[in-house]
């Protein structure tokens, strides 16, 4: 959704092309490449009468025509959810029938199925297996199984497969540097590499922001970005008073980064941006991803995202003209530690070479080379990593959205008991995403700006 980054720089005035760098973003098409155990292949397109091209190529006439109903669906539950549920501030759960309004579209949502679980919403309308999996696996997302999750996360499928799938040149820091730039030009100023380690208060409102060198910061309004645990340790020096809850954590991801042959990867079965190789398992697999207290475990038949930038910007290959190296990431989903309190340290070369030799076993030939034939691997993110960066059980999607952390029930971006204090991020509301995420800025500032 980039025109919510064409709203925040237009809240600065500025846009895509007045930033240092410039920001150019690029619809990919397929937005995804889907590959399955059984050998087929589906192109996902956000495009209307290509993606029904290709389900018809695919799947057969008739699983066209049950697509296009999918898909209105889809945006339904988009479209009716969106500027009060997702883009709207909740001060308590009767604002969802505070109004007349507010009435109408929440007994629209539950008509259409919105409060259904989105796997059997999903299966009444497709009978093929393979565009279930592409049409629910982004209820993971949310930190859910399909079968599991609300049907108002068909919003999730319908950006993801109708609103399209973008990416920036030069990678998504590209996105944040541009806001930066609009932000100093507008008379913003950001102090990098500033650790803050406390707040200061006085009576109900937060004064400074202390920093671990002995830097204060003071300000009118403070709005606090990090994850949920460490904002509540901020916190505790505060007169704030945050509820008492026990809070269901998201799975988490184990993450490749490094670098293939350009002459190595050009060989694979699947040439796109984004891959996602589906394993044979499907239920078998949320369980294991998604168990409870230390029932979690790893896949035994793993679903990868595989992502390959520099065929969409060729400006990101590396190395030697003649004999370019390209950027790759591999991404397993894994359970979060509370799920599956691995030692990571253990784990993580087994499981890296575990993963390498299943996409061997896919056809990806080569990738477990040595001596730079096959994946360089430069680091490797875990759970051990993101708990390292203060994310509770270890997972970078915070929050689960089931539905008592869902909407008016998620956290709220208000500190009860602290006046001039707010809270943005995939932990409070709307919850995880990059465009969710943006929003949650946007209903900060909106609370700050009245």
């Amino acid at each position: 959704m980039p025109d919510l980054i064409d709203e925040a720089l237009a809240a600065v005035g500025a846009t895509r092309r007045s930033t240092t760098p410039q920001l150019h973003i690029r619809r990919l098409d397929p937005a995804y490449h889907a590959r399955f155990a059984d050998g087929t292949e589906i192109n996902v397109h956000s495009d209307p009468e290509q993606m029904e091209e290709e389900v018809r190529r695919t799947c057969g006439a008739d699983e066209a025509s049950r697509y296009r109903d999918l898909r209105a669906w889809l945006q339904s539950v988009f479209e009716t959810e969106f500027d009060r549920f997702i883009a709207s501030n909740f001060d308590s759960p009767l604002d969802l029938v505070n109004s007349p309004a507010a009435l109408r579209e929440i007994s629209q949502l539950v008509a259409i199925g919105g409060f259904g679980r989105l796997g059997r919403q999903v299966s009444k309308r497709l009978k093929d297996s393979r565009l279930q999996r592409i049409f629910t696996f982004q209820a993971l997302y949310a930190g859910m199984p399909p079968a599991k999750a609300l049907g108002v996360y068909g919003a999730i499928a319908h950006m993801d497969t109708s609103l399209g799938v973008y990416f920036p040149e030069g990678g998504m820091h590209s996105i944040t540097a541009a806001m930066a730039d609009a932000l100093v030009h507008a008379g913003g100023t950001i102090h990098y590499d500033a650790d803050v380690t406390s707040l200061e208060s006085s009576g109900p409102r937060i004064t400074a922001a202390r920093c671990a060198d002995g830097q204060r910061f003071t300000a009118d309004a403070f709005v606090l970005t990090a994850d949920l645990p460490i904002v509540d340790g901020l916190l505790r020096s505060t007169p704030a008073r945050p509820a008492r809850r026990s809070t269901r954590w998201s799975p988490s991801a184990f993450i490749m980064h490094g670098t293939v042959p350009k002459s190595t990867a050009s060989l694979w079965p699947a040439q796109g941006h984004h891959i996602i190789d589906f394993g044979g398992a499907w239920d078998r697999t949320f369980r294991e991803l998604t168990g409870r207290s230390g029932r979690g475990q790893l896949m035994t038949d793993p679903s990868l995202l595989i992502t390959r930038p520099s065929l969409t910007d060729a400006g990101m290959l590396l190395g030697d003209p003649d004999e370019p190296s390209e950027l790759l990431s591999v991404l397993a989903p894994c359970p979060n530690l509370d799920s599956a309190p691995l030692d990571w340290e253990r784990v993580t070369p087994a499981y890296q070479e575990e993963l390498l030799m299943a996409l061997e076993e896919r056809g990806y030939k080569g990738i477990s080379g040595s001596d730079g034939s096959g994946f360089t691997i430069s680091h490797v993110d875990s759970p051990a990593t993101w708990q390292a960066q203060g994310m509770a059980a270890g997972t970078p999607f915070s929050a689960a959205h089931n539905f008592p952390q869902t909407g008016p029930f998620r956290r709220r971006n208000l500190v009860k008991g602290v006046e001039n204090a707010v809270l943005a991020g995939c932990g409070t509301t709307p919850g995880v995403g990059v465009p969710t995420c943006l929003i949650s800025g946007k209903l900060a500032a909106s609370r700050i700006t009245g």
